[in-house]
Order: C-alpha cells, then sequence, then structure tokens
C-alpha cells in the first residue's frame, strides 16, 4: 500500500541521528550512553567487553583526581584506546595509540558528579571493546579551579618527572607526572589550557606510543603506560597553547 505523500515527506525529513545504528545495552544503565555511542564511537560495532578491566575506586575522595587503571591482556590487534566520562560535561579524557607498548594505561581524571568511567578499546577489525564502572562523586570537580596552579612557577610548566621499573613478565611500566595546571576553561575567567599531546620514542626514534589528551584529565597530569623498549626513552609533547613539552628516560 502506499504512503500518504505527507508521510512519506516526513520520513524523509527525519533527523539523521534516528537513521544511526540503535546503542548497544549498557550494563551501567546509563541514560548518556546512547550519546557516548554516536557522538565519541561514532555508531561503530561495540561490545561490553569483560576483558577490558577498569579499576577505579568506588567513592571519589577527591572529584579533582579520580585515580583510574585499564588493562586488556587478551585483545589482540588493538589500535586504539578511548576514556571517557559520562556525565562530565566535556565527556573526552583521552585517546591512546599503543604501536608499541602493553596492554595497560593509568591516568587520573576529574569527574563533575557521580558518573561512568569507560575505556573502549578498538582493535583491528573495527570493533569497539568497552568496559567501564561507576564512581561516586561529590560532584564540581570540572568546575572548580586547580588546587596547586597560583603556585605553579612559568620555569616549572611542562616539567616531566618520570620512574620505570621491570614487570614480572619482561616487561616494563613507565609513569609520568607533567607540571600543568590542565584548565579546562569551565572555571570563570581561566581559559582552556591543557596537555594536548604526548608521544613516547625509543632511543632511536621509534615512536612507541601516542596519547592524545583533553581538558578532564586532572591537573599535573599522571600517566603510566608500558612501552616495549629496553633502553633508554624520549618524551615529546605539547599543550594547547604550543608549550613544548620533553624528557630523556634513562
Amino acid at each position: 500500500m502506499r504512503a500518504p505523500r505527507g508521510v512519506l515527506a516526513a520520513a524523509l525529513l527525519l533527523p539523521a541521528t534516528l537513521a544511526c545504528a540503535a546503542p548497544a545495552p549498557d550494563p551501567l544503565r546509563s541514560t548518556q550512553w546512547p550519546a557516548m555511542q554516536h557522538a565519541l564511537l561514532h555508531d561503530e560495532p561495540v561490545v561490553f567487553d569483560a576483558r577490558v578491566e577498569v579499576l577505579l575506586p568506588p567513592g571519589a575522595e577527591d572529584s579533582l583526581q579520580v585515580p583510574v587503571a585499564a588493562r586488556w591482556p587478551a585483545l589482540a590487534d588493538v589500535r586504539r584506546v578511548l576514556a571517557f566520562v559520562d556525565f562530565n560535561p566535556i565527556p573526552r579524557v583521552l585517546e591512546y595509540r599503543p604501536h608499541r607498548a602493553g596492554p595497560f594505561l593509568g591516568f587520573r581524571v576529574r569527574v563533575q558528579q557521580a558518573t561512568p568511567i569507560r575505556v573502549a578499546v578498538q582493535t583491528g577489525d573495527g570493533v569497539w571493546h568497552v568496559g567501564g564502572a561507576w564512581v561516586d562523586a561529590a560532584g564540581g570537580g570540572c568546575t572548580l579551579p586547580p588546587a596547586h596552579r597560583a603556585t605553579l612557577a612559568d620555569a616549572d610548566l611542562g616539567r616531566v618527572e618520570a620512574r620505570r621499573w621491570p614487570l614480572h613478565d619482561g616487561g616494563q611500566r613507565l609513569k609520568l607526572r607533567i607540571e600543568h595546571p590542565n584548565d579546562t576553561g569551565l572555571v570563570a575567567g581561566i581559559p582552556a589550557f591543557f596537555v594536548e599531546r604526548l608521544s613516547v620514542y625509543d632511543e632511536a626514534g621509534a615512536e612507541l606510543a601516542v596519547l592524545d589528551t583533553f581538558e578532564p584529565l586532572a591537573e599535573n597530569p599522571v600517566l603510566t603506560l608500558e612501552p616495549a623498549a629496553a633502553g633508554p626513552l624520549v618524551v615529546r609533547g605539547r599543550d594547547n597553547a604550543g608549550n613544548a613539552i620533553a624528557a630523556r628516560v634513562d
């Protein structure tokens, strides 16, 4: 049976978002999940996967500094790792490309309120494998000024502290701390000013891992990863104002 002209015209004018793939059922039952899948994962294939382990405290003692660790040792051919916070005003925290690095990532993040924190791992077939957990928080982490901003000297901006240590499986772990206020731009009178890119290289200049980071990453960002190189490491990066970040880790 032929549809009336008015109905056909209305169907043609439906918003494009209604034509997107239906959101995957969310085990964390977040009302924001459909928006996250559409805006950050671009409606690409998604599976909620217990092989992506996301470790975080059930309650945030400090909404400005919530520690998160993620691991995915059972997944192969990992291309990208995306971390995001459902109920933050700026959800995206970082994007990680572990070219020659182990299946682990640690970071600290601001949270605005009680929310799921998720890590999505994309494999070579284009599928996003998603893990996550809820954290309870008093709130305000994204709209409070950084605690130590006023005491940060210009000479210390971008300074890198690093530590590396061996793992029992023969790999190594690298922990970086960068002196930076990492302002979100959500505090009145303080524009967004944050670490934007970090890359880790081996001594020969081969890129081992790349991190694109965004406003919700905590002040003085702390990042932990597992680069696959035995010799000295080189860290290079920048913030969104073009200030360089550089260090050598022997």
